[in-house]
């Protein structure tokens, strides 16, 4: 039971460092957990009845898994002290939970006991990533598949192989860029930005169905979201306490990222697109050059409070390249902004 002493760790004086505030940091941190639920709908063909079955099969493995979740962390601060898991370790809990099973020799070394179960442990680790970076690229490669056929992508992530009957070169794409993700970016690094992403998403679902009710409140729905407002909202509140408990690296990362697909959009999308094809003016585009423009502002926000964080004697690289993306990026929609007033004024 000792190393339940301190349950929670006092917090270090910095924000996210134990305590209430780190909770609320490690929980987002590994919020990528939650992905894949959304799965279990593919099956909806199988059920006898998909509109009272697939809600209670997602929402009853999101309990389990939570529950399972909350159990598996129990235990393993149990077996090892939680400072063991601190840096690259806690990649591997389990692998570092069994290093520390073991007897301490006169030198102060832990003999593991299971020395062969680690072994397995790290290949059974492995295997399960595989097969769920597998899945996962199944799904985006057809989501780009989509994505292209309506337009807003090149022909290539729609190009089919004649024998195989798959978007065999978006997959290809897709294995190179993800390899060299894998293979430079750090774990930690990775998990913040897929978690960011996640709340980000999930906030998005959660405004679309306040905006939906709204705006279609008669449209046929096989399952209604129950206690609206107040289940989408405290959705939204939920997952942007979430994010603002991550570190701020994380939010410049998520901005560059929004600016990124933005701009395919803005110079490709937008002029293939199937939808009000051929048309001269286009909707929404004054919106789109207003997220543009904020999309802007927040990464000098963001560039600020991350070298605010860190310290302005610490590298400046982050701040340098934040504050370019952001004025490139201003000018750009402020310019695309200026030539709409000025050709509705023509």
């Amino acid at each position: 039971m000792e190393n339940y002493t301190p349950y929670i760790p006092t917090n270090t004086g910095t924000l996210g460092e134990f305590g209430f505030s780190g909770i609320l940091r490690g929980a987002a941190i590994v919020f990528f957990a939650f992905l894949g639920f959304d799965a279990v709908s593919t099956a909806a063909q199988e059920t006898k009845n998909p509109k009272r079955d697939m809600p209670i099969g997602i929402l009853m493995s999101l309990v389990v898994c939570t529950i399972l979740y909350m159990l598996f962390a129990h235990v393993m601060t149990g077996v090892v002290h939680y400072s063991a898991f601190a840096g690259q370790n806690g990649i591997a809990p389990v692998a570092i939970a069994i290093d520390h099973m073991g007897q301490m020799d006169a030198s102060g070394v832990i003999r593991p006991d299971y020395p062969w179960m680690n072994r397995a442990i790290v290949i059974a680790i492995l295997l399960g990533y595989c097969s769920v970076i597998m899945v996962t690229l199944l799904g985006q490669s057809r989501v780009f598949l989509s994505m292209s056929r309506d337009g807003l992508l090149p022909p290539l992530f729609s190009h089919i192989h004649e024998k195989f009957r798959t978007p065999a070169r978006s997959n290809f794409l897709f294995m190179l860029l993800v390899g060299a993700l894998a293979a430079f970016v750090p774990a930690s690094v990775a998990g913040e930005m897929c978690s960011i992403g996640t709340l980000f998403a999930f906030t998005l679902v959660c405004a679309g169905v306040l905006i939906v009710r709204k705006t279609m409140p008669d449209a046929p729905r096989s399952f209604k979201t129950p206690l609206v407002p107040f289940v989408p909202i405290a959705g939204i509140i939920t997952c942007l306490v979430m994010m603002l408990f991550l570190p701020a690296d994380t939010w410049i990362r998520l901005v560059l990222w929004m600016l990124i697909g933005l701009d395919i959009y803005v110079c490709y999308g937008i002029k293939h697109s199937k939808l009000e094809h051929m048309q001269k003016h286009r909707s929404g585009q004054t919106t789109l050059d207003m997220i543009g423009i904020t999309l802007s502002v927040l990464c000098v926000i963001t560039g600020l409070w991350h070298q605010q964080t860190v310290g302005w004697g610490e590298s400046k690289i982050l701040l340098i390249i934040s504050f370019v993306f952001a004025f490139t990026h201003l000018a750009f929609y402020l310019y695309r902004l200026g030539k709409q007033f000025t050709s509705l004024t023509r």
